[in-house]
């Protein structure tokens, strides 16, 4: 019989000690996987949207869907890059290393994961990134 999932309070109420454990990582796959299948979905429905275009000769109405179709294009990029990312996670959770920073080794933090569950870095070492990068930009 499969294990019950965790609830996002039971997570959160687990002890230090256990993180990561068997239990926390099969409640990030499960939402990993939610996710991703959630992420597709939404591709699907904004391609479907933009397959339909409205039949009107009004040119109000053809720049309204014109720029609908720019943001539905937006979102499709968006969404498509977020896939591999998901992906890179399910991977870590496999190889043991989901949950830690890549850059120190550190542990992410479980909140931090709840909210963005394909996060790489601890929020030191995301944030210590993003100043980089902001200096170094030319």
């Amino acid at each position: 019989m499969a294990n019950k999932l965790l609830s996002e309070s039971e997570l959160l109420a687990m002890s230090e000690n256990d993180y990561m454990n068997r239990a926390q990582l099969e409640f990030f796959e499960c939402l990993l996987r939610t996710h991703k299948s959630a992420t597709m979905d939404e591709i699907e429905e904004a391609k479907n949207r933009l397959s339909s275009p409205p039949e009107s000769n009004d040119e109000a109405d053809r720049a309204q869907y014109e720029e609908e179709s720019a943001l539905l294009i937006r979102l499709i990029d968006r969404k498509r890059r977020l896939l591999p990312k998901i992906d890179l996670a399910l991977a870590r959770i496999h190889q043991g290393t989901f949950g830690y920073c890549i850059e120190t080794e550190e542990p992410i933090g479980l909140r931090r994961l709840l909210i963005r569950p394909t996060a790489e870095y601890s929020l030191d070492a995301k944030e210590l990134q993003e100043n980089r990068e902001k200096h170094f930009r030319v």
